[in-house]
């Protein structure tokens, strides 16, 4: 007999017309959101859709009354910090390989020799 378990909803990131819709729903264009903070044009906060861009993703989630990460999860870590983003991302990603490797060596002698 098999059980129908409920799957745990995944934490994907929002496309960027359902953050366009939800601004428009609020009357709220990027145009519109980049004249108010003062922006030339609104291709700040379109990169913001795309790739992380924090100050962008900061503008449009305060337009739409959430935090960032409710937005774009795989951003953030669960406690609401950023996870590193471009080439800190692969230095923070390899220190913590080496650091493993080692502790992965050091780890696999002593059972050895026990």
């Amino acid at each position: 007999m098999q059980r129908n378990t409920p799957k745990k909803p995944s934490q994907q990131d929002w496309d960027a017309i359902d953050i366009k819709a939800a601004l428009y729903k609020k009357g709220i264009t990027l145009s519109g959101l980049a004249q108010a903070h003062g922006l030339k044009d609104s291709s700040g906060l379109s990169v913001a859709l795309v790739r992380s861009f924090p100050a962008g993703e900061k503008r449009i989630a305060e337009a739409l009354g959430m935090h960032p990460m409710a937005i774009w999860p795989s951003r953030y870590h669960e406690d609401g910090s950023r996870k590193p983003q471009g080439f800190r991302s692969l230095q923070f990603n390899a220190a913590s390989v080496a650091r493993n490797s080692k502790g992965a060596a050091t780890g696999g002698e002593i059972a050895k020799a026990a």
